[in-house]
């Protein structure tokens, strides 16, 4: 992956640098770059002998009319230490990387902070000729933020993110699916009452993963219970696991827990086990996601796959078609299904 040079590196020259000593345009000189029409020859000449007196090397370079060697940016919300930890992010920027990689592009990676004035991020892009964006999560990205960012002429792709009425395109998993399926597996075991542990609000991913579970409980004639509905506590790392404590101090707990993530259902196990209960003889616990440690949880989590690396590989897919077009692609949502993956973490409840 291609990183932010030192700012003690000298930096190449630059589009600004050829347009300035030449004195054209910044579209003159991508003209020249190009190799298209528009300019008189003796402007292109002047332009061609600058770049050759000052070292320019055009970072797109054209072969039989494909451009090649493109610079993709990709935006990301800064994660805590667990989040990333957890392996879900990682596995949707390999995608993303090693697609960028089999096309010979380049990646510029740079973490959003949301007390930063945006724009100035994009500006630090675009100086080094990002031929487009991604943009990976919601979160802390919020639609103001990927508005200004779409505004900024490059072409944008969301990834596990979309915006109504907006003319992005985007990359997301089927989570609505994903929060039924799992929720019906438990109430086809039997299941009755059903906890269900949700996730920050500002997170379009888990909210539609929440509406799932909820649709599943209503279709199945299952009343919707606020008491087994604890609130997430916002910024804690072990949310989870706090979520799961109001669960197991009510008079009468549930049998089964919908996890709206992996992380939550790792950190409402824990919260079962201390409380001397074992999964799932006391208490079943479903998850979604599919990180690599819920193969290797004890016991082996029961969850949703989520299509990770898929989303990454599709999004630059998408993105390196968006710039080789010669015509205006239409925005569209590509939606990734899934599939669960049953392992030991549910059961039958005990009659």
């Amino acid at each position: 992956m291609t990183t932010h040079p030192s700012p003690d590196t000298p930096s190449a020259p630059s589009m600004r640098d050829v347009a300035k000593a030449a004195g054209v345009s910044l579209s003159t000189v991508s003209l020249v770059v190009n190799n298209k029409p528009g300019i008189g020859d003796e402007t292109r000449a002047r332009v061609l002998d600058v770049m050759n007196e000052i070292g320019y090397v055009p970072d797109r370079r054209r072969s039989n009319g494909v451009t090649t060697n493109k610079v993709f940016g990709l935006l990301m919300e800064s994660l805590t230490v667990p989040s990333s930890d957890e392996g879900f992010y990682q596995q949707v920027v390999a995608g993303i990387e090693e697609t960028a990689y089999r096309l010979d592009h380049h990646l510029l990676l740079h973490l959003y902070r949301p007390n930063v004035d945006p724009l100035d991020s994009i500006r630090a892009l675009m100086g080094r000729n990002v031929d487009g964006l991604i943009i990976a999560n919601d979160g802390d990205i919020t639609t103001d933020v990927i508005s200004e960012i779409a505004n900024a002429g490059r072409p944008v792709v969301l990834v596990e993110n979309y915006m109504e009425g907006a003319s992005i395109h985007s990359v997301t998993a089927d989570n609505f699916t994903a929060g039924r399926v799992v929720t019906e597996h438990l109430i086809e075991l039997g299941h009755r009452r059903i906890g269900a542990l949700g996730g920050p609000n500002k997170y379009s991913s888990l909210r539609h993963r929440m509406r799932g579970h909820l649709v599943a409980m209503v279709e199945s004639g299952l009343p919707v219970d606020d008491e087994l509905h604890p609130r997430s506590v916002s910024g804690h790392p072990r949310k989870g696991y706090l979520q799961m404590q109001q669960l197991l101090a009510l008079p009468e707990p549930p049998t089964a827990v919908f996890a709206v993530s992996d992380k939550s259902a790792f950190g409402a196990m824990e919260a079962i086990k201390d409380a001397g209960l074992r999964i799932p003889d006391d208490i079943s616990i479903v998850g979604i996601d599919d990180v690599r440690s819920a193969a290797y949880s004890f016991p082996p989590l029961t969850t949703y796959h989520v299509p990770k690396y898929r989303m990454g590989e599709m999004a630059v897919t998408i993105l390196n078609n968006l710039i080789s077009s010669e015509e205006p692609i239409p925005p569209a949502r590509l939606v990734l299904l899934g599939h669960m993956v049953a392992r030991e973490t549910t059961a039958a409840p005990r009659a």
